[in-house]
This record gives C-alpha cells, sequence and structure tokens, in this order.
C-alpha cells in the first residue's frame, strides 16, 4: 500500500512538472508564439550558391526595414521550390526572368520575346495565382553550355550549333532535372539537333558540375555566366544564335499578400543596386574566396547603403 501511494505521488508530481512545461511554451519547438507571424516573411533560395546570395542580400534588407524574415535556403531545383511557393511555404524567390517564364509555360516561348523587357511582359501573363514580380534588376546570369579549352579547339566549338556533329562524342553534365527541361536536352534537340552520347545528372551549375568539368569527367557543361570558375580557368563559353535561353535578368517573385511599402522599396533597392558586373564580384568572393553568403550580402548591402 505504501510503495503504491509513493508510485502514485511521483507521477503526480511528474505529469504537474510535464504540465508546466507545456504551458511556458517549452515543450514544442514548433508550436506557434502566438503572435508576429502575419508580418513575416519566408526567403526561399535554389540550390546553388548565386541564389542562396540573393536570399541573403533580399532578407538583409528586409530586415532593415523592420519585417521580419525566415530563410529556407538550398530547397532544390526550381521544380520543387516553385512547389513550395505556390503551396505557401515560401513568400519570396530570388528568380530569374527567362528560366522561370520557360518553366511556367513548357509549350513555349514565342521566338520574338528574348530581352529582358519582352520577356518581363510575357511573364506576367502566366504567373503562380495570387503572385507577382517586383521590377526586375539589370543583372542578368544565363544559363551557358561551357567547354574547356581544349574541347573548343579539338572540336573547333564556338556555338551551340557547332555541337551537332559531334555531340555523339560528348558527354553534358547538369542538374538532373535538366533532362526534362526546354532548356536542357529537350530544347537542344528541338532548337539544334544536339544529342549528346551521355547525360550525367550532377547539380544545377554547382561544384559537382564544376568539378566534373575540371578533371575531365565530362565535356560540356551548365554553368551559369557569372560564374567566376569560366574566367578563372580559361573555359569557353558557346553562344547561342538561336536564343534557347532568353534574357535571365534577376527578378523578386513574391507572394501579392505580403508586399508591403516597405518590402517593395527594400527589394527595388536590392535590384537597383545589382549589376551583372557586381553580381559576378559578389558571387566570387562565395565561390572562390570562400567566404560566408551572409557576409558578402552584408557587406554588398552596406556598400551600397540599403542598411
Amino acid at each position: 500500500m505504501f510503495r503504491r501511494s509513493r508510485t502514485s505521488l511521483l507521477l503526480a508530481t511528474l505529469a504537474f512538472a510535464a504540465a508546466g512545461l507545456t504551458a511556458c511554451g517549452g515543450s514544442d519547438p514548433l508550436a506557434s508564439d502566438g503572435g508576429g507571424d502575419s508580418g513575416s516573411i519566408t526567403i526561399g533560395s535554389a540550390n546553388f550558391p548565386e541564389s542562396e546570395l540573393l536570399m541573403q542580400m533580399y532578407a538583409q534588407a528586409l530586415e532593415a526595414k523592420g519585417v521580419k524574415v525566415t530563410t529556407k535556403p538550398n530547397i532544390g531545383a526550381r521544380e520543387v521550390y516553385m512547389k513550395a511557393f505556390e503551396d505557401g511555404s515560401i513568400d519570396l524567390l530570388p528568380e530569374y526572368n527567362g528560366a522561370l517564364l520557360s518553366y511556367l509555360k513548357p509549350s513555349g516561348v514565342p521566338k520574338s520575346v528574348t530581352s529582358p523587357e519582352a520577356v518581363y511582359k510575357e511573364l506576367q501573363g502566366v504567373l503562380p495565382d495570387g503572385s507577382e514580380t517586383l521590377p526586375q534588376s539589370a543583372a542578368e546570369d544565363k544559363d551557358t553550355l561551357t567547354v574547356t579549352k581544349a574541347t573548343a579547339d579539338k572540336y573547333d566549338l564556338t556555338s551551340i550549333a557547332d555541337l551537332k556533329p559531334v555531340a555523339d562524342e560528348l558527354t553534358v553534365g547538369a542538374g538532373p532535372e535538366w533532362k526534362k527541361r526546354y532548356q536542357g536536352l529537350v530544347g537542344l534537340k528541338d532548337l539544334y539537333g544536339v544529342t549528346f552520347k551521355e547525360f550525367k545528372p550532377l547539380d544545377s551549375g554547382g561544384p559537382l558540375t564544376i568539378a566534373a568539368l575540371k578533371k575531365g569527367d565530362i565535356d560540356v557543361a551548365n554553368v551559369f555566366s557569372t560564374d567566376s570558375n569560366i574566367s578563372e580557368n580559361g573555359w569557353v563559353t558557346l553562344t547561342d544564335p538561336k536564343n534557347l535561353y532568353l534574357a535571365e535578368n534577376v527578378v523578386p517573385l513574391i507572394r501579392t499578400d505580403a508586399v508591403t511599402g516597405d518590402v517593395k522599396e527594400a527589394l527595388d533597392g536590392v535590384s537597383k543596386a545589382l549589376t551583372t558586373q557586381n553580381l559576378t564580384e559578389a558571387l566570387a568572393k562565395v565561390q572562390l574566396d570562400k567566404q560566408d553568403p551572409v557576409t558578402v550580402a552584408k557587406d554588398f548591402l552596406s556598400e551600397h547603403d540599403l542598411l
């Protein structure tokens, strides 16, 4: 009888303590804090360094305006992060106008739509419900097909069109999603008649693709035009005479219900400050100098009086 009483007392004490912790909000890390969330913005990024750097620029510029921000870096390819955007898990993304247009219009983009202004205008008709793009930046980062100088010399390559007679001898590397994208293998075959010997799924212009091209594991790489590895290694970016890759200016894609005066002012400030040259230089600090994107973004914003 005595033992049962002590056990009952112990259980009651533990239950009371647990209840106290719950009341203090310490037992469930996912529980809402009960306020402030309605004014916050969740910013995501794709799975490559420049996207994360731009996410940090957006986040810090917004925080400087007093906006509460949550960041979700390295979500994945466009096929992944756009689902999160459309279901409301993400409010804001740094995007690229032409690449986003091609994704949202898989039936094809009119051949006349290539300039930044024309791409931006066409994009407005296919944006997900409840979303908008703020004014785009002059900064552009295009998808490219890039080869080493040795490969360019061996096969006399200067443009994507030059690949057609030799592609069956070459291996191309890119992100896994590139296999089904029009701005990947699908469009290369359709526009240029290019079919490679092999496709190696690596990452979206990231370290795996860069390393594979350096080592000779692939002959052709999908590399982004602002990537400092191109100039650092003396690589050759093939021209695109048929405009497979449209203008790809940096543009904020945001849910309309997240737009306020402060939000627009902060993001417009970042877009106005960005140029292709200074974005390339900032990205080099991340990729080549191995600096933290948070620090690089802060330095950039400070330089342009955006903090």
